[in-house]
């Protein structure tokens, strides 16, 4: 990441509450051949989340704190606030001196851009605007929520309108959250009446048909594209008598993580 920045415009996404085994699962099965031409190796790296729901978790994300290799550490962090005696801070790790790496980014003379997706960052209340109001512009409307089954088509259509289409003089880091994993996700999966792990799984289908969209979008601005892409905490259907989220279980705490360049103009 350190040599990267400035270089490189920064995507980063956020599958909100998908699972990791789901998410292997429909990788293995051929499911999801979008995510396959871009994951490096074509898998999913298994991967612990700091925090076991989205408000929690994105704070952490957003102040160096990524989602966990599963196998032992220390493991290198791509970018972290400084902090005295970090032990996960190395040479290729981007150190920035802000509460958050979206202020740090924009002080490295990053635009910056936030299309939300579940109430976190819906802006309707005052806890829904902490997380947007990092960024030098945030977009939400009901459209990009949990209960439209089109979720991520509209926010795509947004980020064609808000893009800046061309590499000019800033670098572009763009954040967003999908909101379709996140119950209700039973629409996704014809027949359904509650949700489950296979409209879950269903859910992640419609995602990865409109990826292309998204990485046609942020390669055709003439920069290669830094691109993480993970989940903030995953979610039970039943494990253990739990349902939901925001607690420790290892459906909770097991996410899929990617990290890998787009090239400029490869989709």
């Amino acid at each position: 990441m350190r040599s990267l920045l400035g270089s490189h415009d920064l995507l980063f996404v956020t599958l909100d509450t998908l699972r990791y085994d789901v998410a292997a699962d429909l990788l293995a099965r051929g499911r999801t051949p979008n995510l396959a031409r871009v994951l490096p190796g074509g898998v999913w790296e298994r991967r612990h989340t700091p925090a076991s729901f989205t408000y929690a978790a994105h704070h952490a994300f957003f102040g160096g704190f990524l989602p966990t290799p599963a196998a032992p550490g220390p493991h290198e962090r791509p970018f972290a606030a400084h902090f005295p005696g970090s032990t996960t801070v190395g040479a290729d790790t981007w150190v920035f001196d802000a509460p958050d790496m979206v202020t740090g980014l924009r002080a490295e003379g990053y635009h910056t851009i936030c299309l939300g997706g579940v109430g976190f960052f819906a802006m309707t209340s005052a806890q829904g605007k902490v997380l947007p109001g990092l960024f030098d512009e945030a977009h939400w409307e009901e459209a990009f929520g949990v209960t439209d089954p089109a979720c991520f088509e509209a926010q795509l259509e947004r980020l064609a309108r808000v893009l800046p289409p061309a590499a000019g003089a800033l670098p572009v880091f763009t954040f967003v959250n999908v909101a379709a994993m996140h119950q209700p996700n039973r629409h996704y999966l014809p027949g359904a009446v509650r949700d489950c792990l296979a409209s879950h799984g269903a859910a992640l289908e419609y995602v990865d048909r409109h990826l292309p969209t998204l990485l046609h979008l942020v390669a055709s601005r003439g920069r290669p594209c830094r691109v993480i892409l993970c989940s903030d905490h995953g979610t039970a259907y039943g494990e253990d008598g739990h349902t939901g989220h925001r607690f420790a279980h290892d459906v909770v705490w097991t996410v899929p993580y990617a990290e890998f360049t787009l090239e400029a103009g490869a989709w």
